[in-house]
C-alpha cells in the first residue's frame, strides 16, 4: 500500500511540474493533466519488443566461448540459465549459471524496451564484480537482432567499450555475442553464448 501511495505522490507531482517544466524549456503550452496521464498510461504498456521477450520465458542449456587473449583459442563451457518475465510482461529477468576462467560463475541480468526512449536497456550484475553494467541500444526492424553497447572502468584506470548482438532466432534458440576494446583501441571479440531450450 505504501508503494501505491508513493506512485500516486511520484505522479501527481510529475503532472504538477512537468508542464511547467515544458513550458519553461520549450515555450510550449503545458499539456493537459489528463492527455498527460493517458500517454503515461500508454508508455506503460507492454508492446511487441515485450511480447518477443516473453517467448523466451523457461529453462535454456548454454555453450560459452571465452577469448581471453586476440588470436589465441577460446575457452569453452557448459551452463544453464532460467528466463521469466516480471512487472506484468514489461521486463525480462534472467539467472544466468557457468564457469568463467574455470571458475563457478553467476549472473542476473534485466533487459527492458523503454517505450519512452524506444531504446533496448540491459542491466547486468555478476558474481565477478560489485558493479551493474548498463547497455543500451536498438534492435533490427523485426526485432530479433538487438545491437547494445556500454563501458565500464578498467582496474589501473581508463575505460572499457563493449558492444554486444543479442539475436533471438526463435522461441527456442538465441545467441549472445560481445566485443570490447581497451582504452579506445581495436574491438576484438570476447564472449559467445549459445542458448537452446530445455526440451521436456
Amino acid at each position: 500500500m505504501r508503494f501505491i501511495s508513493l506512485a500516486v505522490t511520484t505522479l501527481s507531482i510529475m503532472l504538477t511540474v512537468s508542464p511547467a517544466l515544458a513550458k519553461e524549456k520549450k515555450g510550449e503550452k503545458p499539456m493537459d493533466p489528463q492527455a498527460m496521464m493517458e500517454l503515461w498510461k500508454k508508455l506503460a504498456a507492454p508492446g511487441e519488443p515485450h511480447k518477443l521477450f516473453a517467448g523466451l520465458a523457461g529453462s535454456w542449456t548454454t555453450t560459452t566461448k571465452e577469448w581471453m587473449e586476440p588470436g589465441k583459442p577460446p575457452t569453452e563451457s557448459t551452463g544453464t540459465a532460467e528466463m521469466k518475465m516480471l512487472l506484468d510482461g514489461r521486463f525480462l529477468y534472467q539467472e544466468y549459471n557457468s564457469q568463467m576462467m574455470g571458475q563457478p560463475f553467476s549472473g542476473i541480468g534485466i533487459d527492458a524496451y523503454d517505450n519512452m526512449t524506444k531504446k533496448y536497456v540491459t542491466a547486468w550484475m555478476d558474481s565477478m564484480g560489485t558493479g551493474i553494467f548498463l547497455m543500451e541500444g536498438t534492435a533490427s526492424p523485426d526485432g530479433k537482432t538487438i545491437t547494445l553497447k556500454g563501458s565500464h572502468p578498467e582496474p589501473g584506470g581508463g575505460r572499457m567499450t563493449h558492444r554486444a548482438v543479442w539475436k533471438i532466432v526463435d522461441n527456442n534458440n538465441q545467441t549472445f555475442d560481445m566485443y570490447g576494446a581497451h582504452h579506445g583501441g581495436k574491438e576484438t571479440k570476447m564472449l559467445e553464448i549459445t542458448y537452446t531450450r530445455k526440451q521436456g
